[in-house]
């Protein structure tokens, strides 16, 4: 890959646990070699259903056409905000790639478990009609990967290219922004919701 190839990598931080409750997005657009090159900022509803809408949003402020790759942290923001992958890649006209860092059994009984009614069956529907995970192993540590508008096997290739310690350093740039933006905005992140 070369060195100058730009991606965004999307993350948050959230301040709190509470329904209602705002989410900081982050945005970090770094290239292949490491160089930071722009930021970005948003933010989504705890418990709501407006994470894709702050992406795109995120992304049309940037406007950065030279970005590649839209990376995010995962699929479930700020407790159970369900992404729409192929929504994002529709806007941005850029293969889309979720990674989260954990192994699961997925999130379908979680959400059955905490929301009921039209709320559980509109996550439950936004959920399962996501692209399947495929573990992908980077330096002996495993990542989890779902990807739309690139084959498969490219993506997890530009997942390993951008990954040096743990995560792909888009990823890794964008939460630690977020953070930095969240404890000045004077929240802090509690950590525990689950991104499948």
């Amino acid at each position: 890959m070369k060195p100058g190839r730009r991606a965004l990598g999307i993350a948050e931080s959230y301040r709190g646990t509470d329904d209602g409750a705002s989410s900081t997005l982050g945005g970090a657009v770094v290239r292949a070699n490491r160089v930071v090159d722009d930021f970005v900022f948003g933010s989504c509803t705890v418990g709501g259903s407006d994470a894709t809408d702050a992406i795109i949003d995120c992304w049309r402020r940037l406007d950065r056409p030279d970005v590649r790759y839209v990376f995010l942290a995962g699929v479930a923001l700020a407790w159970y905000n369900i992404l729409d992958l192929d929504t994002i890649h529709e806007a941005t006209d850029r293969p889309v790639v979720a990674v989260s860092f954990e192994d699961s059994e997925g999130l379908s009984d979680a959400i059955k478990d905490t929301f009921e009614g039209a709320e559980r069956e509109h996550r439950l529907d936004s959920y399962r009609a996501l692209p399947e995970r495929r573990r992908v192993t980077v330096d002996g540590r495993d990542l989890f990967v779902r990807s739309v508008g690139i084959d498969a096997a490219e993506a997890d290739g530009i997942v390993a290219d951008y990954t040096y310690e743990r995560r792909p350093e888009p990823l890794r740039v964008a939460k630690r922004a977020a953070r930095r933006v969240d404890a000045v905005r004077g929240g802090a992140d509690g950590g525990g919701f689950r991104r499948d």
